[in-house]
């Protein structure tokens, strides 16, 4: 073996905890912070400026560093370990945010602030995709080491994400408008703190990668990807379906605040419904997964997604936007489970991390497309955008799903299935 070294003490088996300790409460903070900053700086701009377009700049703005750190902090786990990286990503994202909190009161133009915080998205979006990364990584070992019940962690771990979209963006929203900007970054700073106090514990390989480019992490991931086929065509299919998902989320503030007349916690209070829904898919997605197999699952959820992203395009009330955005982020959910679940299964250990970083950097290409999008388009022109989006959506889970349809790895059911169930092909 050349291409990997032994490592040396830091790949020691953890300690004795519970994956509640080692896994899920050092997620459950990081996703805090992730969402509560995802939902909440667009809200803090368009409150700013009342500018759909600077808006859209704000989202684009928020997800291209994000982009551009996937492939080194996806290099830098393989090398020196999740634990280590997700505690300093965390701590820095803290200070970041801490600084920001005490800057952002001395600016009196509405220029400054607004360079501020754009500046603040850009910046908490790198340390936070290390941070991302990191956690991901210390939750596919432990559905590695879950065997056949992987999809349980995976679900788990899903579920912790969408309980933090569920309180994230509604917390920002009513914090922004309680007790101002301050408190909300405060509150962000203070979860990160929690996560680096935490940070995440499990079996690590004792195959590292060497000292190389970030290019070469980038080009190992893409090298595996490419190599594994079902897992490829699924991820085609879900970047596809991303570009609906991000437009309706650049959107919805300039929607729902200009268009609908409602407050900016309203918006919050639409993305907590569609994490509710999701939490929802994914119980019954691990339900699903365990009886019948992968397939099913996730093309059920394909379809959700498909036939709600076009339906919500057309929605003409609060009420409507607010349950079909639910509907769509419930299919979202469940296409994720499978997703997470498939990932864990197919990747080898040793290079892992820099594969995640790939995956995540092909599907979320779209979220910065997509802030550009709204920001480029009339407002009144909205709708018909996501109108065109919601139609390349549903075809392209269609395509996927179709050609997914004979995978092995995605036929087979869990081994616990009552009979009956089918088999794989």
């Amino acid at each position: 073996m050349t291409d990997f070294v032994i490592a040396g003490p830091r790949h020691a088996l953890p300690p004795q905890l519970s994956l509640l300790r080692r896994i899920y409460l050092p997620r459950t903070a990081d996703a805090a912070a992730f969402a509560m900053s995802t939902y909440g700086i667009p809200l803090i701009v368009l409150a700013t400026t009342q500018s759909a377009t600077l808006t859209g700049l704000a989202f684009a703005l928020e997800w291209v560093p994000r982009l551009a750190a996937f492939s080194l902090a996806g290099q830098v786990v393989d090398r020196h370990g999740t634990k280590r990286v997700f505690r300093i990503a965390s701590v820095l994202r803290a200070l970041v945010v801490v600084a920001a909190a005490f800057i952002l009161p001395t600016q009196t133009g509405g220029t400054g602030a607004t360079v501020t915080v754009m500046a603040l998205a850009a910046i908490t979006g790198v340390v936070t995709e290390f941070s991302y990364i990191a956690a991901e990584t210390a939750g596919a070992s432990a559905s590695k080491d879950a065997g056949d019940r992987a999809h349980r962690v995976q679900s788990v771990l899903l579920g912790i994400d969408q309980t933090a979209t569920l309180a994230g963006p509604a917390l920002a929203g009513f914090l922004l408008h309680g007790i101002g900007v301050t408190g909300t970054l405060l509150t962000m700073a203070a979860c990160s703190l929690l996560g680096a106090l935490l940070a995440p514990w499990h079996r690590e390989s004792r195959l590292v990668p060497p000292p190389a480019p970030a290019l070469a992490g980038l080009r190992t991931g893409w090298k595996t990807l490419v190599s594994l086929p079902a897992l490829a065509w699924l991820i085609t299919g879900l970047t596809v379906s991303n570009l609906a998902t991000g437009v309706l989320q650049a959107a919805a503030p300039v929607i729902v605040v200009q268009h609908l007349g409602q407050s900016s916690a309203a918006v919050g209070v639409i993305w907590s419904a569609a994490a509710a829904a999701s939490l929802l898919a994914v119980a019954l997605c691990r339900f699903a997964i365990d009886r019948l197999g992968l397939w099913p699952a996730g093309a059920a959820s394909a379809a959700v997604a498909g036939l709600a992203g076009l339906a919500v395009s057309q929605a003409g009330t609060y009420t409507h936007f607010l349950v079909l955005t639910a509907v769509l982020m419930a299919g979202e959910g469940g296409m994720t489970v499978v997703l997470r679940t498939l990932r864990s299964r197919l990747i080898p250990e040793p290079v892992f991390g820099a594969t995640l970083a790939v995956t995540i950097l092909v599907m979320l290409l779209p979220f910065p497309v997509a802030g550009l999008l709204v920001a480029l388009t009339p407002a009144t022109e909205l709708g018909h955008v996501l109108t065109a989006c919601a139609g390349l959506q549903a075809a392209g889970l269609s395509a996927a799903f179709w050609r997914l349809r004979r995978e092995p790895a995605l036929r087979t059911p869990h081994p616990d299935a009552p009979p009956g169930a089918p088999e794989s092909p």
